[in-house]
């Protein structure tokens, strides 16, 4: 069951691998972070709530190129220090405002990063988001990397960093239920809630539609508005979604003043 803990605070009795933002002490399991316990067999791990990105080994991140000399670039990953890419790194040229993408290859005792794989990013937006809550994005095998794609029919990139690149789709809704989830990441059943919003099952089946071939003599003005209808769920699901928002203020409302009310007598 998950639990929100404060440093310090017991995760597990139990012996158990250690996963992230925990440390043992006398056999127990606790917390480094004020965050989610996440226990998953016999790993024990915390997601944290609050705190700047500290790059990890393995993390796809997304980069803005904040500086250009003549050997490379400075790349912002939203932490606590700038990485730099070599110009023999990169096939692109990139320019100031730039978006990339890379996996961190090596940290050292200083939290600088190292990015391999680097690639620019053409088009989309960008997101920002409290970037320890990435995972809560993401979601348990992808469930709600998954939901967000096909619910809002966007392209989606995660970066472990707090910045989330998207494009095409419904950008507006994606905005809307992004922040929801992160306001809302320490709630136990996010992916139900979410799941409840977009009418579909995290990993579930494409729809049929999605998966149909076109004939080489297809209408194509046909087959265009059949691949239109995800985004045209996803427009739907926006006032769904702003009506969910504005009974959940209302149900707060009415408890304020009931609690009000008590109080005063």
């Amino acid at each position: 069951m998950k639990k929100i803990v404060v440093p310090g605070e017991l995760v597990s009795s139990e012996r158990k691998k250690l996963g992230g933002n925990v440390y043992v002490a006398n056999g127990k399991v606790y917390s480094k972070v004020l965050g989610i316990t996440e226990e998953e067999g016999d790993i024990a791990s915390v997601v944290a709530l609050e705190g700047k990105y500290m790059p990890t080994v393995g993390d796809v991140v997304i980069g803005v190129v904040n500086r250009v000399v003549f050997a490379g670039f400075g790349i912002n990953l939203n932490s606590f220090s700038d990485c730099f890419i070599p110009k023999s790194g990169m096939r692109e040229e990139l320019k100031q405002g730039d978006v990339i993408m890379g996996k961190i290859e090596y940290v050292n005792e200083m939290r600088e990063a190292d990015l391999e794989f680097p690639r620019k990013v053409f088009g989309g937006e960008i997101i920002q988001v409290t970037a320890v809550r990435t995972p809560r994005l993401i979601g348990k095998n992808g469930s709600m990397l998954d939901l967000l794609k096909r619910g809002t029919g966007c392209e989606l990139i995660i970066g472990k960093n707090g910045r989330i690149w998207a494009r095409g789709g419904n950008i507006e809704l994606l905005k809307k239920v992004v922040k929801f989830i992160d306001k809302n990441s320490y709630k136990s059943n996010l992916t139900s809630s979410i799941e409840g919003l977009f009418g579909i099952e995290a990993n579930s089946p494409a729809p049929q539609m999605q998966q149909e071939r076109v004939a080489p003599n297809a209408n194509a003005k046909g087959f265009a508005k059949k691949a239109q209808a995800p985004v045209a769920e996803a427009t739907k699901a926006t006032e769904e979604f702003e009506t969910i928002e504005i009974e959940g203020a209302d149900e707060a409302s009415n408890q304020s003043q009931k609690d009000d009310s008590e109080d005063a007598a």
